[in-house]
Order: structure tokens, then sequence, then C-alpha cells
């Protein structure tokens, strides 16, 4: 099968959580406190799985330290896909509004896991 990403996934184990998830519309959703374990990441987004169901469509607030401590990113996140997996959920999600200029986050990060 042909890979149709427009970016190359990149293995990476971060554990984070979710407190508060949001619409364009000003609709919340607060007190989420959902554990999540990210599994892979890309210059468009994120996966990562969790036992929570998440809404589609939302968004939520990340910070999340790539490769060494310096790289740390800032983040708005949208949900836009689940699918199931066993006991976890497993979610696609596309970074939102993230500027080119931390691309070098990635190809740091990248070169630390191909040495």
């Amino acid at each position: 099968m042909q890979e149709k990403r427009r970016s190359k996934r990149l293995p990476i184990t971060l554990e984070l959580e979710i407190s508060q998830l949001f619409k364009q519309d000003n609709v919340k959703v607060a007190n989420v406190d959902a554990p999540i374990e990210v599994i892979n990441i890309s210059r468009q987004g994120v996966g990562f799985k969790s036992k929570s169901v998440l809404p589609l469509d939302y968004y939520f607030n990340a910070k999340m330290s790539i490769g060494d401590t310096e790289n740390v990113l800032y983040c708005v996140v949208k949900i836009i896909r689940i699918d199931a997996d066993g006991e976890n959920n497993i979610y696609g999600c596309e970074f939102v509004g993230m500027a080119p200029v931390f691309n070098y986050i990635f190809d740091e990060y990248e070169k630390t896991i191909t040495e």
C-alpha cells in the first residue's frame, strides 16, 4: 500500500492528560481528565490512545516536549478520527494553526531517532 500522508509519522512515547475540550462555537467540556498515551507524531498531527471516549471535531490545548526538554511545542489539537482497539480508543488529531517555523522541532527529533 502506498503511503498517502503529507508527513512521515515518527514513533514517540509521551503521556498527556486532557483536562478540557472545546469547539469553535464556545462549547466547552470541562473536567475531562482523560489520560492519553501519544503513540506517533508528524508535522501535521499526533496519534494517541486512551480508554476515554472523546468527541470528534473538538479541540484541546497541548504542551508536548519532543525529543529533549528544550523542544517544547504549545499547540491546539483537533480530534479528527477515532478507531476502537480492544479496551483503548485510537485517535488521530491534527495540529491547528501551528506555524511552519516549528518544523525544526520535527527535523531535530527525526535525526535523534534515525541515528
